[in-house]
Formats: C-alpha cells, sequence, structure tokens
C-alpha cells in the first residue's frame, strides 16, 4: 500500500453493501470484502441468524454455503423451510467441501463473491493457513462460525481468527451482536423476537 496522507484517506471511496431495516440498525453498511466471524453457544439462534444472513446477503451477488456440519441434513432442511430460503432462488450454491476443493472452486472465473464456511472447526484450517487463504480471497466476503467455550471460540487458532476479523458477531439469546469495526444504532440484530424478549427479561 503506498503512503496516504489524512486528506487522502478521509477521501477514499469503499465498495459498501447498502444494508437497510434491521440490518443496518446492527451492522450499519460493511464493505463487501472482508473477513466476518460469527460464533456463539449452542441453542441461541446461531443457525437461524446464519440462514437469515445468508438469505439477506444473496441481495447482493451469489453465496457459496460450504455447510460442513450439517450439510445436506433434514435438520438444515427444515431450518432453511422456516426461514424461507426458497426466495434466494439460485443465488445460494450449497456444497461440503474441504479447503481444497473449496479453494478450486473459488479460481473459477465468475466465482461467488461471498463464501461461507460452517465452521471454522470443520474446515481445518491453521491460523497460517487462514491467513494464507484470506490473501488469496482478499476481494470476497468470507464468513466463518465457529463453536464457542463460554463467551469465546473453541480454540486457539479460531480466537486468533475472530481478533483478525473485520467484523464480529456474538450469538447469545437469539440476538447477534455486533463486536466488530461495523456497528450501526442498535448494534444487535434481532433473529427471533419472541425468544429474544423472553431470554432478556429472564437475564435482566
Amino acid at each position: 500500500m503506498r503512503a496516504l496522507s489524512v486528506s487522502d484517506l478521509l477521501n477514499k471511496k469503499y465498495d459498501l453493501m447498502p444494508f437497510d431495516g434491521a440490518w443496518y440498525d446492527a451492522f450499519k453498511q460493511p464493505e463487501r470484502a472482508g473477513v466476518w466471524f460469527i460464533w456463539g453457544n449452542s441453542g441461541n439462534g446461531k443457525t437461524s441468524f446464519l440462514l437469515q444472513l445468508m438469505k439477506y446477503l444473496s441481495r447482493f451477488g451469489h453465496v457459496v454455503f460450504n455447510s460442513l456440519e450439517e450439510s445436506d441434513s433434514h435438520t438444515m432442511q427444515c431450518g432453511m423451510e422456516r426461514e424461507g430460503m426458497s426466495e434466494a432462488g439460485g443465488l445460494i450454491t450449497i456444497v461440503k467441501e474441504s479447503p481444497e476443493e473449496l479453494a478450486i472452486r473459488l479460481r473459477k472465473k465468475k466465482s461467488a463473491p461471498v463464501v461461507i464456511i460452517d465452521s471454522y472447526q470443520y474446515f481445518g484450517l491453521t491460523y497460517r493457513q487462514y491467513l494464507e487463504f484470506k490473501e488469496v480471497n482478499r476481494n470476497r466476503l468470507i464468513i466463518f462460525t465457529s463453536h464457542a467455550s463460554g463467551r469465546n471460540p473453541s480454540s486457539r487458532s479460531a480466537v486468533s481468527v475472530m481478533f483478525d476479523a473485520t467484523l464480529k458477531i456474538w450469538v447469545e439469546g437469539y440476538r447477534a451482536f455486533s463486536k466488530g469495526r461495523y456497528i450501526g444504532p442498535e448494534g444487535f440484530y434481532t433473529i427471533w423476537s419472541e425468544g429474544a424478549e423472553r431470554y432478556w427479561t429472564e437475564v435482566n
């Protein structure tokens, strides 16, 4: 990168996704490229959030969903039916691929600008391999989900990826909280209103 003055940086134009509504309130308007990291404990709405996010992102281009955990299971089918994923049409491609297989897919011309990997642990990268994967795909949006141990990602490598990510999203009590560099007026997205109201009422 060439040296920039403050004026250069302030006048620089970025390719942003025009998020609106609840998505803007949570995450403002993030860049179309970078790394997002989503983590949370089981039973808090992480899969539902992932599907809702995937459906919304398909408005802005093709999405490849590397579903390593649930793949084409009945539970995934039920989740997709519940979230109305058929409305995305052919803009979402579901695969179950190793890092090597996914790399081949993403090298193809006109490959998807968004790739979602569920999960980081199942994908099996070391942190060094993650950095290489990120660099090769620097013009693409890469989204990882992760298992959690308490309030942290469940491995040292995943913690490092979380710290490196542009947008960190913690899922708890059917809300997805922005912990990264894009925080909207509310700072969270509600995944399921009834469940969130019940959970946060009990917590408070």
